[in-house]
């Protein structure tokens, strides 16, 4: 029986992003057989692939953590019982594979036998024909297929992947993500930028229920939540109480923007990042119990001390309970004044949110070019890494159009242009031409209805932006836009 391997783990053995390979697909140089890749095929589609150095899928991986401000996965093992699931079944698959070796030895040693027997009666013409299958099958018997050591190699690290980590689908959507180390289902898919429903996280509200719809799962955390038996019988889950033990199918429901209620709670000030007399970030930290449910793009309303304003969440909500606003300073804002004089760490704040539907459309497999006016660069950030976090994207281009706070994060733009091969970033100093800029950045795109636009400024810049893109061929369903200046 062939070996087939899903799309995701193709990706992390060839150190590959998706998308290169999905236009492998597109193009007809890599086939799949129901989303799958067989090894045959694979070793044919990359002969020269150095299975044992992966550099530049951990080079990309990192730069990709460090620039979302995650924390740093530890290269932990699987919960004990889940490590001890995952072994047993891997020495399950050996003792498959062993017996039906053995038995194919059985079979060669049956076959020579009865050409023997074949042999004594046969005539002459018979018997060359014989002698010549016996050959035929010692020769090829005896010789080392050549990428014999190429598919031993591959299939070893893929069940290292597989020890150390399990694969996931969720249905009906098809997002796809894996889960590593200690975390529950819940915990990869929100890692992930997977927005699953949830409330409380540690298993007393019940809001994560999801069905397993193949595959197995080992509880690693207690919960309180009582399921009842007919939940139980169809398979029902908590997902903040399970981990995989192998590659798993489970049906969920995946949050759109109006999907997510408005949630209020208290945070505290992680830290206060000023950039410059323009700019700052307020770096927050929810608590563990009751983390911030939101989408990429969308904005919440913080406040402190009597004062509060509505900002863009510049992260992602792959970041685990870290959230980032980028607050400019701007007359009449008190609670900018407040954060460029008075706000320190571990003050606590008030969240209301989120806010918007500004969000990425995640069904969408175009190219997508991103356009930020100045501090419009908060939700476009906080897209970028959305976007990141769950590889959606065919390629990705930045311009970021500055004002008086200038590319005020740019080492960030070009740590992201040099880790991936499919984002392009392009910052565009102040001008008092807009028409022209905006003239010269849309000449740049021949075959704009191919793109997905998503662009954040003031409503003024963004309806200028909006009339030279679909001028030359833009789909008008295909603008997505967020005015800032509110």
């Amino acid at each position: 029986m062939s070996h087939l391997l899903p799309l995701s783990r193709v990706a992390r053995l060839v150190g590959q992003p998706r998308h290169t390979l999905q236009e492998m697909i597109r193009n007809g140089t890599l086939a799949t057989f129901d989303g799958m890749v067989e090894l045959d095929e694979l070793l044919r589609a990359f002969p020269e692939v150095k299975w044992d150095d992966d550099a530049e899928f951990r080079r990309v991986t990192e730069i990709k953590e460090k620039a979302f401000a995650k924390r740093v996965l530890e290269r932990a093992l699987p919960d004990k019982d889940v490590l001890v699931a995952r072994l047993n079944e891997l020495g399950d698959d050996y003792a498959a594979a062993k017996a039906l070796l053995l038995h194919y030895g059985n079979v060669m040693t049956w076959l020579d036998e009865k050409i023997d027997e074949l042999e004594e009666n046969a005539s002459a013409e018979t018997y060359h024909a014989l002698h010549t299958v016996r050959a035929f099958l010692l020769r090829n018997l005896a010789e080392t297929p050549p990428d014999a050591v190429l598919a031993q190699t591959e299939l070893a690290q893929e069940r290292i992947l597989k020890l150390m980590s399990a694969h996931v689908t969720i249905q009906p959507s098809g997002h796809e993500f894996f889960v590593d180390g200690n975390d529950t289902l819940l915990e990869a898919a929100l890692r992930n930028g997977v927005s699953l429903n949830y409330g409380c996280s540690n298993g007393n509200c019940g809001e994560c229920k999801a069905r397993l719809v193949s595959g197995e799962v080992k509880k690693v955390h207690a919960h309180d939540y009582v399921l009842k038996q007919a939940e139980k019988d169809a398979g029902v889950i908590l997902l903040c109480a399970y981990a995989p033990v192998n590659d798993v199918v489970i049906e969920a429901n995946v949050a759109e923007a109006r999907d997510i209620p408005v949630q209020q709670l208290a945070a505290k000030v992680k830290s206060v990042e000023v950039f410059n007399p323009q700019m700052a970030a307020l770096h927050i930290l929810a608590p563990r119990s009751q983390r911030l449910r939101f989408l990429g793009g969308q904005s919440i309303q913080v406040g402190t001390k009597g004062v509060s304003g509505r900002y863009a969440i510049a992260s992602c909500p792959c970041e685990d309970r870290h959230i980032e606003v980028q607050i400019p300073r701007r007359p009449g804002d008190p609670f900018a004044e407040l954060l460029f004089s008075a706000l320190k760490a571990n003050d606590t704040v008030e969240l209301e949110g989120p806010y918007g539907e500004f969000v990425l459309d995640e069904d969408s497999p175009r190219p997508v070019i991103f356009l930020a006016f100045g501090a419009g660069f908060a939700p476009i950030k906080s897209l970028i890494q959305h976007a990141m976090s769950l590889e959606i994207a065919e390629s990705m281009d930045l311009h970021w159009l500055a004002d008086e706070a200038g590319h005020y994060q740019d080492n960030l733009c070009r740590a992201w242009a040099d880790a991936l091969d499919n984002f392009n970033y392009v910052p565009h100093e102040p001008t008092d031409d807009l028409d022209a800029l905006l003239k010269s950045i849309v000449m740049d795109y021949p075959d704009l209805h191919r793109f997905d636009v998503y662009a954040a400024g003031s409503a003024a810049q963004l309806e200028q932006a909006r009339e030279h893109f679909v001028r030359e061929g833009l789909h008008e369903a295909r603008w997505f836009a967020e005015a800032i200046d509110r």
